[in-house]
């Protein structure tokens, strides 16, 4: 697992973005892995500014979110739907019969979740899989004790999740959707890359865990260790419980001073 610390937010999103600029300007049907939450939000800014100003093409990009809110419509203000409309798809030239998210009503779910699945599979895999942690050390809506092989399915919340999420549904946690589709955590591991974000003191003991900890099912985040291409972009707030932090600081300069000769 590659570390990056960076002094701020802002800073963190300008790495994030740059890696994807990178990829999708070698190829130009980039299929990425997208995730909600505050955190994205910085990165998915930064993109559709590249498209604004400097004309980046997402017109060939294929996108699979995460996960959605089970019980809820679509078009629900905190449905990730509408998340990801508001804060990304609106703002670039994607296709939208290229953006795929998960559905928001359980109407056969167990066939919905293979034929999400397998469109995953008929797309190529997913180049960049784009990732947030909870404070649980959660990844997507895997939950805590969910199997490290996981599939995409239906699952059940914590209660903790609950509370986290309930200032998003007037801070009443009976009103946050007590399910969600979820991609598994051996889903999310078959993508080529993995990128996750992390900012603030809140998230340092999930990443510390996530790191340098046991890789657990306790901490599904954890078993990113085991991906052979997964960067962690994080803040020094989510950097401040690491004990390698220097370490991991020396690692990326070191690599920019390499490109940098190199170009």
């Amino acid at each position: 697992m590659e570390i990056i610390i960076q002094p701020t937010y802002a800073k963190l999103v300008a790495v994030s973005a740059q890696i994807i600029r990178d990829a999708l300007l070698k190829k130009p049907n980039l299929v990425l892995g997208l995730a909600t939450g505050s955190t994205p939000i910085g990165l998915y800014e930064a993109l559709a500014r590249m498209h604004k100003i400097d004309g980046l093409d997402f017109s060939k990009v294929t996108t699979f979110n995460l996960d959605e809110y089970v019980g809820i419509p679509s078009s629900h203000p905190y449905s990730y739907h509408t998340f990801m409309e508001t804060h990304f798809f609106s703002a670039v030239n994607i296709s939208p019969e290229n953006c795929h998210i998960p559905q928001s009503i359980v109407v056969g779910h167990e066939e919905f979740c293979e034929k999400y699945e397998a469109a995953i599979v008929n797309a190529g895999g997913i180049d960049i899989q784009v990732l947030g942690v909870g404070k649980d050390g959660h990844i997507g809506f895997n939950e805590p004790s969910s199997s490290l092989g996981s599939r995409t399915r239906l699952k059940t919340l914590t209660q903790s999740t609950l509370e986290a999420n309930a200032p998003h549904f007037g801070g009443t946690v009976d009103a946050v959707p007590k399910m969600a589709i979820t991609m598994g955590v051996g889903t999310i591991m078959e993508a080529k890359q993995c990128l996750l974000l992390a900012s603030g003191e809140s998230k340092a003991e999930a990443i510390a865990h996530a790191v340098e900890g046991s890789i657990t099912a306790e901490v599904p985040a954890s078993v990113l260790q085991m991906h052979p291409r997964t960067i962690a972009v994080i803040d020094e707030g989510a950097a401040s419980q690491l004990k390698r932090v220097d370490y991991y600081k020396q690692v990326y300069a070191n690599k920019q001073k390499l490109l940098s000769q190199e170009h």
